[in-house]
């Protein structure tokens, strides 16, 4: 125990100490006054590669790489992650989830931090078929998130399903290994296509993602024996969530990729909060699995009518209590706050926490004010708090909530 807590502390303390230093030394800007001008001269001499693709355009070719774009995006794996919990792989499905949320992490860090433009529109024609693509175009482009994630989900979805069947069989890794590899290929391919990123982007994509996935490999297990293990789990994973918000690069300009990030961050400790406390219950490995006697399809079935209107109706209450509670708090504090989107109508009156002028607020502005300006801010988005709380609520009803209603149904 007592060694548990010290290198958790160290964790801490080191990010903090990582928050501090790069704020003061501004290192992002000076690491994307080195790396920024040589990828927007690869993105640039690139373009001509994807135009040559482009000719190629059909609309079955459109609609096939579209909708294969979607299987691999955050928003799908969002909606799967859910099912494969209830199906009974829990330890896939957590894995998965703190998997996607450290690529999700390290991919859109290093996207903001280079700011890299993606090949330019026109003349490449970029193609957007649905909301989440238009929302991704607004994204720097290297690394190319789709590529990284493509990587590192199928390799170790490969990985766990030849460890739980424990195939002998040369040629079934064979084959499972060409089929990932030709999932990638269409996928990096399908990114060209697209016009949504150039090869430099692709290339790195493919690199981080083998170098994450490779990493990720050796400390799963670790990770997972630390999240059923119940020794502070749920402090330690609070306060490296919080310090994740802050340990995130400041853009050239606004992106929605640290929306992302607040998001799968919050998605994070809801699942590592839920899964710790009642692990023993729901989560272990001798839990009933899909197509067993005793998780047939029909029980399954019934499992995603409950859960799936249970957990949007948690997500909506989350959301609803963080509009309401997170403003409150922060007038009391004295903490000077923003919104562009979840409350419109907030105003920050500058000096002063919505313009309460008590002596207790003056005090407390004053010291957060100093916070706000070691880390290079005029106030805090409440909107970061709002949606890391919603999705923190709703990961937590996934594997807390809702298996508890699969115990009252007999399900």
């Amino acid at each position: 125990m007592e060694g548990s807590g010290t290198w958790q502390g160290l964790i801490l303390v080191s990010i903090v100490t990582w928050i501090c230093l790069s704020s003061y030394l501004r290192l992002t800007h000076k690491f994307r006054s080195l790396v920024q001008p040589w990828v927007a001269r690869q993105v640039v001499g690139g373009v001509p590669l994807i135009l040559e693709i482009q000719k190629h355009q059909n609309g079955v070719m459109d609609a096939f790489f579209s909708a294969l774009s979607c299987v691999v995006s955050v928003p799908f794996y969002t909606a799967f992650l859910p099912l494969l919990f209830w199906s009974g792989h829990g330890r896939l499905a957590r894995q998965m989830t703190l998997l996607i949320a450290f690529c999700d992490y390290l991919g859109n860090c290093i996207k903001d931090v280079v700011s890299a433009p993606r090949p330019s529109c026109p003349p490449v024609r970029r193609i957007t078929a649905t909301k989440d693509e238009e929302d991704n175009a607004m994204e720097y482009g290297l690394p190319s998130s789709h590529t990284l994630n493509t990587v590192c989900l199928s390799g170790y979805l490969l990985h766990y399903v030849l460890s739980f069947f424990e195939h002998e069989d040369t040629s079934i890794r064979y084959y499972g290994f060409a089929l990932a590899c030709l999932l990638v290929a269409l996928i990096a391919f399908g990114r060209i296509y697209l016009g949504m990123h150039s090869v430099v982007d692709i290339m790195a994509g493919l690199a981080i993602g083998v170098l994450i996935l490779g990493l990720w490999l050796n400390v799963n297990e670790k990770i997972d024996d630390f999240i059923t293990s119940k020794q502070n789990v749920s402090s330690f994973w609070t306060a490296l969530s919080f310090l994740l918000l802050f340990a995130y690069p400041t853009p050239e300009n606004p992106t929605p990729s640290y929306e992302y990030h607040t998001a799968f961050t919050g998605v994070a400790l809801g699942i590592v909060t839920g899964v710790q406390q009642t692990y023993s219950q729901f989560h272990h490995e001798g839990v009933p699995r899909i197509f067993s006697p005793d998780l047939p399809v029909s029980a399954y079935l019934g499992r995603v009518m409950v859960g799936i209107p249970t957990i949007l109706l948690v997500k909506f209450c989350s959301k609803s209590l963080a509009k309401w509670i997170l403003p409150t708090v922060s007038n009391t504090l004295g903490i000077p706050i923003r919104s562009t989107t979840y409350i419109p109508k907030l105003k920050l009156d500058k000096g002063y926490a919505n313009g309460k002028n008590t002596d207790e607020t003056k005090n407390s502005v004053g010291y957060s004010q100093k916070l706000c300006e070691l880390l290079n801010q005029d106030s805090f988005d409440i909107d970061t708090g709002i949606r890391f709380l919603q999705y923190a609520g709703l990961a937590w009803s996934v594997v807390d909530l809702v298996p508890s209603l699969f115990s009252y149904f007999n399900l």
